[in-house]
Parts: C-alpha cells; sequence; structure tokens
C-alpha cells in the first residue's frame, strides 16, 4: 500500500492506493457511521462492510441530484445522525460525490470518508475535495469544497467493472499523463494491453502515478483559481457533449481531449505528431476519438459551463504532451473551432 496526503483548507486528506475494503474497519474507530453505497456494489461487495447502518441508492447520474441528497438527509434524521457521525461512501464517483457534498452540508458539516470501487474514482471522482451534486441535467452545478479524511483505492474492487466504466478510468488517466507527466504516457503507450487486462502491477502505478499528479496539483491550488483548472483538460467540451449525447462520461472526456489537441496543434503549441499520438492512444485504450454530435445543442452547453466568464472561458490545452496551458478563449473562436471539427 501506498500513501499520499493532501492539505487542504478543510483538512488532510489520505489516499490510500492498494488498501482493501476489508481493512475499512481499521479507519472508522469511531461507532457512529453511516455507509453509503449504490445497488451494484451492494450486490457484489455488502459482505465485506462493516456492521453500520447502510444507506442504497441506485446508479447512474440520474440519481447524483438534490432530491437524492434530500432522501439521505431524511435517513440521516430518522438515524438520529449527529456532528460526531462519520459519513463512508463505498462506490464510484456518483456516490462520492453525493456522499461528500450531504457530509459537507449535513448539521453544517461532518467527517467523511470514502472507499472508490471504480477505476475513474480513484483516479478522479474521490480525490481532491470537490463533492457536489446535478441540477437540471447539468453536471455538479452544486457543490463544495471539502477534503474526505480519507480515500481507500482498492484495486480488487475494479474486477467486476463492466468494460465501459474501465475505459471512463483511463481517460481520466491520459488526461493526468497528457497535462503534466510525459514519461506516465509513454508508459500507457508501451503497456495499455496489460492495463486493458487489469494486470495488477500496472493498474497499481497507473492510479498511483494518476494520484500524485492530482493531488500535487490540489496541493497548490485547492480552490482552482488558477492551476487547478489544467486537470479541466478535455472537460470543457466534454462535459457538453456528455450532456447532450448521453455518453458516459470517460468517452466524452476522450472526445473533449482530442478536440483540445486540434485546437493546441492550431494555436501553434502542439505538433501535430503529438496529436496523433494523443489520438492514438485513446484509440488503443478502445476510447472514442469522432461521435456525430447536435451543434446546436453542445454550443448552448458550452455557453452555460461553469467555468465561463464573460464572453470568455478559461480553456486548457498542451504546449506538448505533459504540459498543459491555460488560455482564455472566446465563445466565439470556441464555436468556429467546434464547426471546424465538425
Amino acid at each position: 500500500m501506498k500513501e499520499i496526503e493532501i492539505y487542504g483548507s478543510t483538512g488532510r486528506s489520505k489516499i490510500l492506493v492498494g488498501e482493501s475494503l476489508e481493512n475499512l474497519k481499521n479507519y472508522i474507530s469511531n461507532e457512529n457511521v453511516v455507509l453509503i453505497t449504490d445497488e451494484n456494489v451492494s450486490k457484489h461487495y455488502r459482505n465485506q462492510f462493516p456492521e453500520h447502518p447502510l444507506i442504497t441508492l441506485g446508479t447512474g447520474e440520474t440519481v447524483k441530484t438534490l432530491d437524492t441528497a434530500a432522501y439521505i438527509y431524511q435517513n440521516l434524521l430518522d438515524m438520529n445522525a449527529q456532528r460526531s457521525t462519520v459519513l463512508v461512501g463505498i462506490g464510484g464517483g456518483i456516490v462520492c460525490d453525493i456522499t461528500g457534498f450531504v457530509a459537507s452540508t449535513y448539521l453544517r458539516g461532518i467527517s467523511f470518508g470514502f472507499v472508490s470501487s471504480t477505476l475513474l474514482s480513484q483516479v478522479d471522482a474521490s480525490v481532491g475535495g470537490k463533492n457536489g451534486v446535478n441540477f437540471k441535467g447539468y453536471k455538479n452545478m452544486v457543490g463544495v469544497f471539502n477534503q474526505p479524511a480519507f480515500v481507500i483505492c482498492d484495486m480488487n474492487l475494479l474486477k467486476t467493472l463492466p468494460e465501459k466504466d474501465l475505459l471512463c478510468g483511463f481517460a481520466e488517466i491520459v488526461k493526468h499523463a497528457a497535462i503534466e507527466d510525459a514519461a506516465l504516457f509513454e508508459y500507457l503507450e508501451n503497456n495499455y494491453k496489460k492495463a486493458l487486462s487489469l494486470d495488477y502491477n500496472v493498474i497499481e502505478r497507473l492510479v498511483y502515478d494518476s494520484v500524485v499528479i492530482k493531488s500535487s496539483v490540489v496541493n497548490r491550488d485547492e480552490k482552482e483559481k488558477g492551476e487547478r483548472r489544467k486537470l479541466n483538460f478535455g472537460h470543457t467540451l466534454g462535459h457538453a457533449i456528455e450532456k447532450t449525447t448521453g455518453i458516459p462520461h470517460g468517452e466524452a472526456v476522450s472526445l473533449g481531449m482530442v478536440f483540445a489537441a486540434s485546437l493546441s496543434v492550431k494555436r501553434g503549441l502542439l505538433s501535430s505528431g503529438e496529436e496523433k499520438q494523443i489520438s492514438a492512444l485513446l484509440k488503443n485504450l478502445k476510447l472514442p476519438t469522432t461521435v456525430d454530435i447536435d451543434r446546436k445543442k453542445v454550443i448552448e452547453a458550452l455557453n452555460k459551463d461553469k467555468k465561463r466568464e464573460g464572453d470568455g472561458i478559461h480553456f486548457v490545452l498542451l504546449d506538448g504532451i505533459g504540459k498543459a496551458v491555460i488560455e482564455e478563449i472566446s465563445i466565439s473562436e470556441l464555436h468556429r473551432a467546434l464547426d471546424n471539427i465538425l
């Protein structure tokens, strides 16, 4: 097991890469604990949960709402949950986001931790202190910054994941490599077959390196005032595509990275050869690089992106593989670039 620490304004967060769900009890000595999970995780791993009250949610982005948060609040009230209560989310990004959001707002804030069960949540969603819910179909429009006390990344939980869920995680790993670690990008190029087959040593390194990248960025810019924005590489267009097409998050981010790489080439930052490397790696990891989209709907979603400021938007580009830059791009330029891609 390897441990990484994030030092946030709300406290210290320990990321435990290679720890086991079965050892969760070692991190929740407080008897006043409530577990939150979803139906899929409960079906596979309920027998490994410690004996504490359990709230089970449905699955999918449609449950990541204020209504679900209200449902959990009511359960906590019925259980007479106090400020000493600890919430533990056992699941993927949706469970972790909702658990963190509820814990951060119930009684003005109680302690919480995660057992991350998907590759996407291990390398992204459960790390960094962002907690939120969707509103009117727009991702993470209501939320807070608050660090979990701990995050357990159990590699063994990945074995029951459908392939499409694994691929979502690989998209985020490619993102981390592209923005900050050329060596990790090369490692992925050389080991993508082992990664897809869930070779333990390869997956553990990919998760660990991704968490190191994200945690180092978060330690420098917890509240996304500057440098942390580069973690949004591929996400500006990706979120718009995800909202308008309903495709999985990782697939949408893959498409967003292809778009951002193309725009980086047009701005003279990235070479065409590096652009081809990025597309080739995404294809090797079974991620899409083209899609049919409704231009009007995508532009409407882009116009409502929460990173927008006035007529511009903070957009993440690449100045070579392994180096991200953030530039303010006008909405009209993004529209024109999108027309060229389509």
